[in-house]
């Protein structure tokens, strides 16, 4: 796992988001970066772990068919074979994919990017 955040590195991600803990009432911070103060490095936030899953389908069962399902048993989907199937980020919708072997694993071709991008998933 990666180092903990330093309090300074804290404060500074607060103070360059025009946030402040102590005043509520301060204006906000400029939204340019004066000539010779250092950019902020943000690249710790490619370290946050995230949740990748790939939906294949779904369906809609009563309880009753359910409750008869055994070994050998098959539940149609709502997706056709061949066809792109969801990939999801943290439960949101990211992108579709194939499913592709690599080395004696399955991986994900991405074939088309959700139109949201990386504002659709809340980070």
């Amino acid at each position: 796992m990666s180092s903990p955040i330093s309090d300074n590195d804290f404060d500074s991600l607060i103070n360059d988001a025009g946030l402040d803990l102590n005043d509520s009432a301060k204006e906000p911070a400029p939204a340019e970066v004066p000539p010779g103060l250092p950019q902020q490095d943000l690249s710790f936030f490619g370290k946050i772990p995230v949740n990748v899953t790939l939906e294949v389908a779904s369906t809609e069962i009563t309880l009753k068919e359910l409750m008869d399902v055994d070994a050998g048993s098959v539940i149609a989907l709502d997706k056709l074979a061949g066809e792109p199937l969801d990939v999801k980020v943290n439960g949101a919708l990211f992108a579709k994919a194939e499913v592709v072997v690599m080395n004696g694993n399955y991986g994900l071709r991405i074939v088309e990017l959700s139109g949201s991008g990386l504002s659709g998933l809340g980070v």
